[in-house]
């Protein structure tokens, strides 16, 4: 096994598998510019090295997968996204594509792009005490990094949509129960379970498992054209809303501990 530590992530090698470790425990795992550019790093370290066969991300700690965007970061005019690869979307991860098998293994809790994390993932993994979430309605914001379209597409609509309006989280057990995610197991062990599934996979033949994730998600070129519109729309629709005051008030609400004051503007 070897590791490296970079800001915002540990990237160990377990074999023919990438582990990567979401590493900022002390703000929940939220995303900022340092974890987004560790992660795509990663990636692409996967992608381009054939004894790599398959990728697991998970959070540091046993509190949180991910928290999603860093709202502190926001509020101070920040970037999220990986400088000079703002192409691979929040986190380095949901917008790119890789033809290895990813799976995430969700340790706590994973609210708005930790849930969206988890989703741009083929496969979840997760902890009894983990919980999924949208809350961005809370805080100004819609689920930009792929979530207002990629949840309906893989639970029930009305399940996804009372998701999407409420921000209103649902348990690992209601998560299992509608397909959301594959397994779910003891807390603690939710890497080690990420792990074992991830062999279950290693051990097939390479270019099979990766020729098969292509078909299967219409992968392109590292592209998912049947996706492209959905992101488009996402995006201008994410343009519209920033220029409210709303959209502002929300995450300075968030990082001046109070309830927003809602202006619909």
């Amino acid at each position: 096994m070897t590791a490296a530590t970079q800001a915002g992530a540990l990237v160990e090698r377990k074999g023919n598998v990438l582990l990567i470790t979401i590493n900022r425990p002390e703000a929940r795992n939220a995303v900022n510019a340092a974890v987004s550019t560790a992660v795509g790093a990663a990636l692409v370290e996967a992608e381009n090295d054939p004894e790599i066969r398959v990728v697991v991300i998970t959070g540091a700690g046993d509190k949180s997968f991910c928290a999603g965007a860093d709202l502190k970061a926001i509020s101070r005019g920040e970037g999220l996204f990986a400088p000079g690869n703002e192409d691979w979307g929040f986190a380095g991860f949901v917008r790119h594509v890789i033809s290895k098998p990813t799976i995430a293994a969700v340790n706590g809790t994973a609210l708005g792009g930790g849930t969206e994390l988890a989703l741009s993932a083929d496969l979840i993994v997760a902890a009894q005490s983990a919980s999924f979430g949208l809350p961005e309605v809370k805080r100004g914001l819609i689920a930009g990094a792929g979530g207002v379209f990629r949840l309906p597409a893989q639970i029930p609509q009305r399940l996804a949509m009372e998701m999407i309006l409420t921000g209103d989280p649902i348990s690992a057990a209601t998560a299992h129960e509608y397909g959301l995610i594959n397994q779910i197991v003891p807390d603690g062990t939710v890497v080690e379970a990420a792990l074992a599934l991830a062999e279950r996979i290693a051990v097939n033949a390479p270019l099979s498992v990766q020729a098969s994730k292509r078909i299967a998600l219409g992968i392109q070129a590292g592209d998912r054209p049947a996706e492209n519109d959905r992101w488009a729309h996402s995006e201008d629709e994410w343009q519209v809303l920033m220029n409210s005051e709303d959209a502002k008030e929300g995450p300075l609400a968030f990082a001046e501990k109070r309830a927003p004051v809602w202006k619909a503007r």
